[in-house]
């Protein structure tokens, strides 16, 4: 699909994408399911409608690898038969990004914390040089807990890195609670507007506003490193998932992946499936 086919109907190519990733992880039998679907409509915006072939893309959250590889497979970097093996022995596509095979895939990410300052390192150069481009950084509401990552957001600010857009999949869960019961509400608008951060706050399943809101941004030549607080849903799409902090580990039994697939398609593709409700753990 070109950007002028996602735009005219964006939740297509969502719901395609949310097919494939149900399927990766139903047939790897493998968890992070919730936090590949929350952020997977950012992933399109970028990827799809913003992010130039010099541009680079982090995904700081590695986690939601399997996010990643769905946009990497429809934008044709990744083959269909690279995509069966996911998660299997030999793969080139494990559960957290590793570098060296794609060019979607510079760096390996999932221990967090390292993604903002690789794409602040990134962001820097790309001044030095002059050329143009930008840096984008995806990162987990519960990654802003860590320590490199203010102490990226410093030197971002220090050396005006206005190329640098950092973006935050704000879900509201992290790996063993709620974000603001664990250390604290830390991806708050008014907590990286006073660091220096030029920020906005969105609704992370809206492609369309978030493609928009990146344009309006790197129109913005300010001096101010850009931080997008992007509000999202943990499990978006499918509603047995979503906000369930379990669907950070647990995979799917038959009987979850199926009313999965039907509640996407109903939902995303407008077909009438009659999909049923599930709410019970896999045996």
């Amino acid at each position: 699909m070109n950007a002028e086919e996602i735009l005219s109907d964006p939740r297509q190519i969502s719901g395609e994408l949310r097919l494939r990733i149900l399927d990766m992880y139903y047939k790897a039998k493998a968890g992070h399911i919730g936090c590949s679907l929350s952020c997977i409509d950012l992933m399109i915006a970028v990827l799809f409608l913003q992010k130039s072939s010099d541009d680079t893309f982090l995904l700081s959250k590695g986690h939601a690898a399997t996010a990643l590889y769905a946009c990497l497979n429809a934008l044709g970097e990744i083959t269909d038969e690279e995509i069966d093996t996911y998660y299997k022995d030999g793969t080139t596509l494990p559960a957290h990004p590793a570098p060296k095979q794609y060019k979607g895939i510079p760096f390996a990410t999932g221990s967090l914390g390292h993604g903002l300052p690789i794409s602040t390192g990134i962001a820097h150069a790309a001044k030095i040089r002059d050329d143009g481009t930008y840096s984008f950084a995806l990162l987990s509401d519960g990654e802003t807990n860590e320590g490199t990552t203010w102490e990226a957001a410093h030197y971002a600010i220090q050396n005006k890195l206005d190329n640098l857009i950092m973006i935050i999949d704000k879900n509201n869960l992290q790996g063993f609670g709620f974000v603001d019961e664990v250390l604290g509400e830390t991806a708050s608008v008014e907590k990286w507007k006073a660091i220096g951060f030029e920020t906005v706050e969105i609704d992370g399943h809206d492609v369309a506003g978030i493609a928009r809101t990146i344009a309006e941004l790197k129109e913005r030549k300010n001096g101010l490193p850009k931080a997008i607080i992007a509000n999202t849903v943990k499990g978006k799409g499918v509603s047995f998932m979503e906000n369930k902090l379990e669907w950070h580990y647990i995979s799917m039994n038959q009987e979850q992946y199926e009313a999965a697939t039907l509640e996407v398609k109903e939902h995303y593709l407008n077909e009438l499936t009659n999909a049923p409700s599930f709410t019970g753990l896999p045996q």
